[in-house]
């Protein structure tokens, strides 16, 4: 709910009124992704991890004295982006400290590996002197991710643009896509502590470690429900270490979020409906057992009725077709007469004949014997015999 004033630091930039800086590439070392964080990552299996997660959260912003300060939602749906399928985090925190206007608006555009594809994120307090506007826009391309700011205080206006390789940027977790991992730990749990990586409030890429809480009672409209805890620490290169600390119930519903140190607490006043979940039903084993069907008389006894069927339907089609008959005997003598060694292929060069599309050969083409004289027709005596005489 708060919002700090650009400090200039290193990598960072002041702009005079209007003015716009193109910064080239970081180059300098960054933080890296833990193995356990990346592991965490890859493990992700989109068509379960993520099926009950599409919901919304309702919170009310409340001072350390109870009195209700603003609101606090987040919302998660299925999107696209680009024509890719990923999830559209939109959070909005609005309210009033001391009767300065403040709030938090982010949209953040969410790939199924939890790569940010596009962020929007607005930050603003309307002080009567010299209100504050902050827009910070992060895009992902094949190459980089692309940061470009717009801060307003007054009239002075700050606009800056600056690129971050993708290959320092595995495991990035942006504020949109941070409270798309918190409900992934409530799903998966989180076992051990993780390093990711993340933006302080002047952009500047940082380690962010995520620690479960121990679990703890909180009471909702007076009644007593377990909650979960996830901390997260931004530890900023340039700046005070920032900690979150979040509470959840078992199925992911967001209860209390606060940040170290500030006053105002986000709280859940009203219960929500619990997600349902869909409850696989055991699919149903059977014992095989063995069949002898000869000794079940209700099956030995359809086979019969069966087997007479055939028989009746048989005998009908061939007094039907007299030429069945005759075709068979015709066939049957031929064989017994040639006696083939191969007797599918004799059948198939007999039956051919009987097609129209099949050119004219002899049907004994596999029965047929050799020639008693192989050297006949090289014979110079018959082939003299065979000349005319003068």
């Amino acid at each position: 709910m708060s919002a700090k004033h650009p400090t200039g630091s290193a990598g960072q930039e002041i702009l005079s009124s209007g003015a716009e800086t193109l910064q080239p590439p970081v180059t300098t070392d960054v933080p890296k992704t833990s193995p356990e964080a990346l592991n965490f990552l890859l493990s992700l299996v989109p068509e379960e991890d993520f099926k009950y997660l599409m919901f919304d959260d309702a919170l009310v912003t409340v001072s350390d004295t109870g009195k209700e300060l603003g609101e606090f939602t987040v919302t998660v749906e299925p999107a696209k982006h680009r024509g890719q399928e990923c999830f559209l985090v939109h959070a909005n925190s609005h309210g009033a400290i001391d009767g300065v206007p403040c709030g938090t608006s982010i949209v953040c555009h969410v790939a199924k590996n939890m790569d940010t594809l596009e962020q929007h994120h607005h930050e603003y307090v309307k002080l009567e002197n010299c209100p504050l506007d902050r827009k910070t826009i992060i895009t992902k391309t094949n190459e980089s991710y692309v940061i470009n700011r717009v801060i307003t205080q007054g009239e002075d206006v700050q606009r800056t643009s600056r690129s971050v390789p993708v290959e320092a940027m595995r495991g990035f977790i942006s504020e949109g896509s941070n409270l798309l991992l918190h409900r992934l730990f409530m799903e998966k749990g989180l076992q051990e502590e993780l390093q990711f990586v993340s933006f302080d409030s002047e952009t500047n890429l940082c380690p962010a470690i995520y620690r479960a809480l121990e679990e703890r009672t909180q009471s909702v409209e007076g009644v007593e429900i377990h909650v979960y805890g996830v901390e997260r620490t931004i530890n900023s290169t340039v700046d005070l270490p920032t900690t979150w600390q979040s509470y959840f119930m078992t199925d992911g519903h967001l209860t209390n979020r606060v940040q170290i140190g500030s006053p105002v607490t986000m709280k859940l006043i009203h219960l929500p409906a619990m997600i349902e979940r869909d409850e696989e039903t055991p699919k149903p084993v059977f014992e095989k057992k063995p069949l002898n069907w000869e000794e079940d008389v209700q099956m030995y006894s359809k086979f019969l009725d069966r087997k007479e069927e055939l028989k009746g339907d048989h005998a009908v089609y061939m007094r039907h077709h007299p030429e069945l008959k005759a075709l068979l005997a015709d066939f049957l003598q031929f064989l017994l007469l040639r006696k083939p060694q191969d007797v599918i292929a004799f059948a198939a060069e007999y039956f051919s004949a009987f097609s129209p599309t099949m050119p004219e050969t002899t049907p004994y083409l596999s029965s047929a014997a050799p020639s008693p004289f192989p050297h006949s027709h090289t014979n110079t005596q018959i082939e003299s015999l065979r000349a005319p005489t003068h």
